[in-house]
């Protein structure tokens, strides 16, 4: 259609388009849904590394470690190297050792080593195994099997 001044069709059809604040307004909504979006994204992985952790320290060794009692008649001690006690022979378990009993010893989520003790202290019937959780450091993040 051809523009005509004076003619009010073609005025309305100049001003039916979004003016400038009313794109930025937008493209600002958008920006801040997605900002929110994005941090709730984040806190969903974050749980899933405590969730694989947990079944880490509750399930995955416990068969090796099961197998390493049975054949040796006792769960692998800080003096037998530990977890390693799966992967090399300890020097106290000639004769009796048949593995390896896992091919290799994974990190947690967070890129840290799995922490064991036997006897344990808080299974004080077994073993305590767990992880040091995202800040590595302070026992009240700690991810265990107890």
């Amino acid at each position: 259609m051809k523009f005509v001044p004076n003619n009010p069709t073609s005025l309305k059809k100049l001003k039916a388009g979004f003016s400038l604040v009313e794109m930025l307004i937008v493209i600002a909504l958008i920006a801040i849904v997605g900002t929110l979006l994005i941090g709730r994204i984040g806190n969903l992985f974050g749980g899933a590394q405590e969730d694989v952790a947990k079944q880490f320290v509750d399930n995955a060794l416990k068969a090796p470690l099961l197998k390493y009692r049975i054949d040796t008649g006792s769960y692998p001690t800080n003096e037998d190297g530990g977890l390693m006690a799966l992967l090399n022979q300890p020097s106290s378990k000639q004769g009796k050792w048949k593995g390896p009993y896992i091919e290799k010893l994974p990190e947690d989520p967070w890129g840290n080593a799995y922490q064991y003790k036997y006897p344990g202290t808080k299974n004080t019937d077994g073993y305590d195994l767990w992880s040091l959780g995202p800040d590595a450091q302070s026992e009240a993040d700690n991810i265990g099997n107890w």
